[in-house]
């Protein structure tokens, strides 16, 4: 087959005049460089293919609702809702020094919390980068550099001066846990890695008790400290927005993942019955929701390029829910949008585009970039075309740009409100309001997503939607961590389901 001469370019005549000229195949009626006309006919496309409509979000709420209540009847659910062994609310009249290590994507952060009781606190916090060899070494060795780094955190703060901490001989700080990955807990204390995820791969601990792996560590390195509890990030969300905002009553992480926490009646969780705790005894669940609709793909509104995102991920058919909200996925999901704009030969004709052709080389801050450029030419989007793809662009395609974006950020927000609903829903929080205390990178820098969030809520439930408030949640995995131990310590003190 001969090569194509599609492709535009000009010419100079012997009378100086510059004549365009334009190559095209047969089926090809585009011209080189997308008219305003024809990037708005696109633009309706993709309209109905983002849009959501109050009604197909009242629907996915209530199969949301279900699937909620289903991971509290029994273990082995898609959505699991993990009982964290987390009694009650915090009185906010915690206080003490407490550790609080967290064990991170990219950082360990090491802690010192000190709850003064009325909702106030003081931390004091030193962060460790791992390296990408530290997340696939010898799984003990992992825990070993944690005691190690938390060594040199105590005996930094911990002396006789004024400020810093005056520990006898022999005592012990109280020490929480975050580790924000997959666990089957049976007791606070303790926690059975499932799987790693966020790119760590550390052999011998996967089925390991990684409480019992880091405690062993402490005592190798001697460090005085306690180990009281071992929590998840957003359980430490909820807790914590609930210590200096006792109107909050969801913990959610909007984030490279999606996931939330509520608290639960005892009642109402049959899957913990042997257990032998009173029915109005209530624990905080960890709902782990980003799982919602996985496998059979029967509530959320996919398009193909959701599809394409799934298929092509690490783990195909899971976490379908998070695939449609979290910012590790929005940017992808753009730049097959536009690499399919390519192929039809609606974009950036006779420009080299195998920049753009890469899998995840359209970072979803790019999005977010787009959506709050505040000039007329766009010269923000310009400058991401030019700089990171080497392309081109028209005032019309870059104005459809910035309204795809719009729709695949609104999108996603919508989305995160139904999960939030669901919650609301199924705990009849509507009518006397709730706060919901709301962290992650998408909720906390992503221009109008919590607006959106909010216009979402209203869709579903009408005008009571505005009793129901997100906000900046307070730190989840530092203070969060420490008020949980103090919390533990306390309940454990008073002889209160020592068991778990």
């Amino acid at each position: 087959m001969p090569a194509s001469r599609r492709g535009s370019g000009t010419v100079t005549l012997p009378t100086g005049q510059t004549l365009a000229f334009h190559t095209r195949t047969q089926d090809e009626e585009d011209l080189p460089h997308a008219t305003k006309k024809t990037m708005a006919d696109h633009l309706r496309k993709y309209e109905s293919l983002f849009t959501l409509t109050p009604q197909r979000m009242r629907m996915i709420v209530d199969a949301f609702k279900d699937t909620l209540e289903a991971g509290l009847e029994k273990h082995g659910n898609t959505v699991p809702m993990i009982p964290t062994y987390v009694f009650g609310w915090p009185t906010g009249n915690e206080t003490g020094e407490y550790l609080a290590v967290d064990l991170g994507g990219t950082n360990l952060r090491v802690c010192l919390v000190t709850l003064q009781g009325a909702g106030r606190f003081e931390i004091t916090q030193s962060k460790y980068r791992l390296t990408e060899d530290q997340k696939q070494e010898e799984g003990q060795k992992l825990f070993d550099f944690c005691a190690e780094c938390l060594k040199t955190f105590i005996d930094q703060h911990v002396g006789e001066e004024p400020g810093m901490i005056n520990l006898k001989p022999g005592e012990k700080l109280p020490l929480g846990f975050t580790f924000s990955y997959p666990c089957s807990q049976n007791r606070i204390d303790h926690g059975e890695l499932i799987r790693w995820t966020k790119g760590f791969g550390n052999p011998n601990t996967e089925g390991h008790d990684v409480a019992e792996m880091f405690r062993k560590s402490l005592q190798k390195y001697d460090v005085p400290a306690d180990f009281i509890s071992l929590t998840c990030d957003t359980t430490g969300t909820l807790i914590a927005s609930h210590y200096v905002n006792p109107k909050t009553k969801i913990g959610c992480i909007f984030g490279t993942g999606c996931n939330a926490a509520y608290m639960e009646k005892v009642a109402n969780i049959p899957k913990i019955k042997e257990l032998n705790i009173k029915d109005d005894a209530e624990i905080a669940i960890n709902c782990e929701y980003g799982a919602f609709d996985s496998f059979e793909h029967e509530h959320l509104p996919r398009t193909k390029y959701d599809q394409i995102v799934d298929e092509t991920s690490n783990k195909p058919g899971e976490q379908a829910y998070e695939k449609l909200i979290s910012g590790r996925y929005l940017g992808e999901i753009m730049r097959l949008v536009i690499c399919e704009l390519i192929d039809d030969g609606v974009l950036f004709l006779g420009q080299e585009t195998y920049k753009i052709e890469k899998s995840y080389a359209f970072d979803t801050a790019f999005l977010s970039l787009m959506e709050s450029d505040p000039t007329d030419e766009l010269l923000m989007i310009i400058g991401i075309f030019t700089h990171f793809f080497a392309l081109e662009t028209t005032l019309a395609e870059r104005q459809f740009f910035r309204a795809l974006a719009k729709l695949i950020g609104r999108r996603a927000a919508r989305l995160s409100a139904c999960g939030i609903a669901a919650i609301v829903s199924k705990m009849g929080y509507l009518d006397e309001g709730c706060a919901v205390g709301a962290d992650g990178s998408l909720y906390n820098k992503y221009p109008g997503f919590a607006d959106r969030v909010h216009e979402g809520l209203i869709d579903v439930f009408g005008d009571k939607g505005r009793n129901i408030v997100t906000y900046h949640a307070e730190d989840g995995s530092g203070v969060g961590s420490a008020i949980i131990a103090a919390m533990t310590k306390a309940r454990k003190e008073k002889g209160l389901y020592t068991h778990v």
